[in-house]
């Protein structure tokens, strides 16, 4: 079934195939430049630490809705094993089967395709079984540091949580950077706090996954405005689910990855966040969040850190 004219509106919109030549694998992360990260490290006034990333553990957010998305089975391979012979220092050493996407992750532009393209017009067959994504794998995103802007579209909307069925627009956006009082520029990772990681920390995963508040399908084209270089929040689907769009599914991954090209990132913890940008008064931030560098993957977890 061919794309509805909507989304291929938009897309044509946004689009940036091309905009950073035709080889280019990272996207809007083109837009983090020497001078942004000076900029995000000059936002640090206290110091002060905010980790962004839930465990990674058997018991996790995955609940089988996902094929192969598993949570991490950690495994002892060694246990106090002298290897070099008795009395010798003894080693401990572990393994873990997962799924990449499985926690707090960021998703590779490779992740989704859409009538047989992914980012920058590469063919879709790219991604193969043996060798996963030839093209912009996870592990080509060597630099993702730069200023953090929260935007807590829960808070402006005076909630703790919003309801299910929310679609985040491009006015809650503006909202939110209003309560911030932080306008998103170029180079800046967007984190769109909607506050329904609570129910996932709360014990329920099935009501964490469906329904979710997420961004809408009009969002991509506010960020493309702002030139922002990745965004993330704190759900499990990152945009609507079930979709604004009768049997239209993932078009914001769609629009986000696959035509602008602007990496996104999902099941990020922004509780102690949220509180940290209320207190401090302060909703920008620098951020570091590294992706552990996979080949060939389309996603890979992350421990992100904000410091204030």
């Amino acid at each position: 079934m061919p794309m509805p004219a909507e989304f291929l509106d938009i897309a044509k919109r946004l689009n940036n195939w091309g905009r950073w030549g035709p080889d280019d694998e990272i996207g809007t992360l083109n837009l983090v430049t020497d001078d942004v990260v000076r900029d995000a490290a000059a936002t640090v006034r206290t110091g002060r630490r905010i980790p962004l990333a839930l465990p990674l553990e058997q018991n996790g957010v995955q609940t089988g809705l996902i094929p192969g998305r598993v949570n991490p089975l950690h495994t002892m391979v060694q246990i106090n094993q002298e290897i070099f012979g008795p009395g010798t220092v003894a080693t401990s050493d572990d393994a873990v089967t997962f799924g990449l996407q499985a926690a707090t992750h960021w998703d590779a532009l490779t992740h989704v395709s859409h009538s047989g393209r992914i980012y920058n017009g590469r063919p879709a067959g790219t991604i193969t079984a043996h060798a996963g994504a030839e093209f912009s794998g996870i592990e080509k995103l060597t630099h993702i540091i730069s200023r953090g802007v929260l935007l807590d579209v829960a808070r402006a909307h005076g909630l703790d949580r919003l309801p299910g069925d929310h679609a985040v627009t491009p006015e809650d956006l503006d909202a939110a950077e209003e309560l911030a009082g932080v306008t998103v520029r170029a180079g800046d990772i967007v984190l769109v706090r909607t506050g329904q990681i609570q129910l996932c920390l709360g014990g329920d995963k099935h009501g964490y996954g469906f329904p979710s508040p997420g961004l809408s399908i009009r969002t991509p084209e506010w960020f493309h405005a702002r030139d922002a270089a990745a965004v993330a929040n704190d759900t499990l689907t990152f945009e609507i689910f079930p979709p604004e769009i009768e049997n239209l599914w993932l078009p914001v991954h769609a629009l986000d990855l696959v035509e602008m090209g602007m990496l996104q990132g999902q099941n990020w913890n922004l509780e102690e966040l949220s509180t940290a940008c209320a207190e401090e008064g302060q909703y920008a931030f620098l951020l570091s969040a590294m992706p552990e560098p996979f080949v060939g993957a389309t996603g890979s977890p992350v421990a992100p850190v904000a410091v204030l």
